[in-house]
């Protein structure tokens, strides 16, 4: 039997630690800190040196990190790959309080293009931060603390074939009728209930609002996990959950078999990369750049956020970083732009060998074949003849294997953050992803070997990038 690759032992451990976008972020964070990367704040004035690596979080969803060329001076360009945080998920709402039929279930709204018939009949459970309230010697103050109930929860029934004889002509899902977890039996809700009524009037008073909103049952299971009362929780975002770990399967152990893999696939293996990258004494002796991993919240829904890449948010450390080393008013930002590169990686489709005819004849893209250069005459991925070179140029120095992906001209083409940053930041792009099949679905499929050969593929692009940029003439 075949043993799993390290690289893809490692990515499983990443998606196991990583159940939301804050988890992502919380995992992310807690690798590079252990690689040497210091954390800096943006609503502090930033004090870089060439030769060190730092990050910085937004909202806890979005996290951008960097190492500085020990050769870097103000204009020289940065060297970016860009992948996102989020996927879709069903997230619960306001109020979620929900009573049906005896049953006390849990309202949730969908977040981005999910396969929602996949989501039924799954152990669940409930992840994401809680807004919590802490009085200590008198003092009050506020902090968001990360949750994860471990054990299923809920689920989501189907309805027997008994009772929908149809079912087997398509399965339609209505996402606001059909689409809600049950959490309990009201019976044994309103036990619950009168047990946590024994508490102290006041505490009373406040779950009595509270339980206006949410139910009890729900209420206390997210208390017990932020080491609170009900009463200490203001607020929380919180997502349904998987609770099937990911891991590595198939008969020859080849292929990975998770939820999220679009996009913490692309997220683990660029972060690995610029992490592996660095990690020698003498990684940044010779480059004149900026290295940079960003990976962005709300991709699933338009990246138009505070977080996302329609944000200001790599713009501005492109700017603070380039104004670390030269604080005049002089256009070296607008220098450094042109001579900067992104890698949009965002997962893309596999052939699908019972769905053959949803690929164009000449671009099929297999698991185990690489990363996938995705190209669209309609810009709605960024890669150009430049950038499709320089990224294939870098596999086949270190014989790693490429492929490219064009739709099918009589079907849509969905889109990554490439053009978003691409038309605002005015970044020579490419577009890539590794192959997965049912993406989207609560739990996906990709290869092994391809988590590996992106890991590989973008330590190559961080290591050689400057040396191969300097040999292109172009806009002369």
């Amino acid at each position: 039997m075949a043993t799993a690759d390290p690289v893809a032992s490692d990515l499983v451990d990443f998606l196991n630690a990583s159940p939301t976008a804050f988890h992502a972020v919380d995992e992310a964070k807690r690798r590079l800190k252990q690689a040497g990367f210091k954390q800096i704040s943006e609503r502090e004035d930033w004090v870089l040196d060439s030769g060190k690596k730092y990050f910085f979080t937004r909202n806890y969803s979005t996290i951008i990190a960097f190492a500085i060329g020990k050769k870097y001076v103000a204009g020289n360009g940065f060297h970016i790959v860009g992948a996102h945080t989020d996927s879709p998920c069903l997230k619960v709402k306001p109020i979620s309080k929900v009573t049906k039929g005896g049953y006390l279930e849990v309202g949730v709204q969908t977040y981005g293009g999910g396969l929602w018939h996949t989501w039924f009949d799954r152990d669940l459970t409930l992840a994401g931060r809680v807004m919590i309230k802490e009085v200590k010697d008198g003092s009050v103050s506020y902090s968001h603390k990360l949750v994860r109930i471990e054990e299923p929860i809920m689920r989501i029934p189907t309805l027997a074939i008994h009772l929908d004889r149809g079912v087997s002509e398509g399965f339609k899902v209505n996402t606001h009728s059909h689409l809600v977890p049950v959490l309990a039996t009201s019976i044994k809700g309103e036990i619950q209930k009168m047990a946590g009524e024994n508490g102290p009037a006041e505490s009373n008073e406040k779950r009595n609002i509270d339980n206006k909103k949410h139910h009890p049952v729900l209420l206390q299971l997210i208390a017990n996990q932020a080491c609170c009362e009900p009463d200490g929780i203001c607020d929380f975002e919180l997502q349904v959950c998987d609770t099937q770990s990911s891991l590595v399967g198939g008969a020859m152990k080849e292929f990975i078999f998770s939820g999220r893999l679009d996009n913490l696939c692309m997220s683990f293996c660029s972060l690995k990369a610029l992490i592996e990258s660095t990690s020698a004494e003498s990684s940044l002796d010779d480059e004149s750049g900026v290295r940079m991993v960003a990976l962005f919240d709300h991709e699933e829904v338009g990246s138009n956020s505070a977080q996302g890449a329609g944000s200001p948010a790599m713009l501005d450390a492109l700017s603070r970083i380039t104004k670390s080393f030269d604080s005049s008013e002089s256009k070296l930002l607008e220098k450094a732009i042109q001579r900067s590169f992104l890698v949009s990686a965002d997962m893309a489709h596999a052939l699908h060998p019972n769905y053959m005819d949803k690929h164009e004849e000449n671009h099929q893209p297999k698991l185990h074949g690489g990363l996938v250069i995705k190209h669209n005459a309609n810009q709605r991925y960024a890669t150009n003849a430049i950038s499709s070179f320089i990224f294939r140029e870098i596999a086949e120095r270190h014989n790693i294997p490429i492929q490219d992906f064009v739709v099918r001209n009589d079907m849509p083409c969905g889109s990554t953050i490439g053009p978003i940053l691409a038309s605002g930041v005015g970044i020579r792009t490419v577009d890539v992803g590794a192959p997965q099949l049912s993406m989207h679905s609560i739990r996906e499929m990709c290869a092994v070997d391809d988590a590996k050969h992106s890991f590989e593929h973008f330590k190559a692009y961080f290591d050689e990038f400057t040396q191969l940029d300097a040999k292109i003439t172009m806009d002369i």
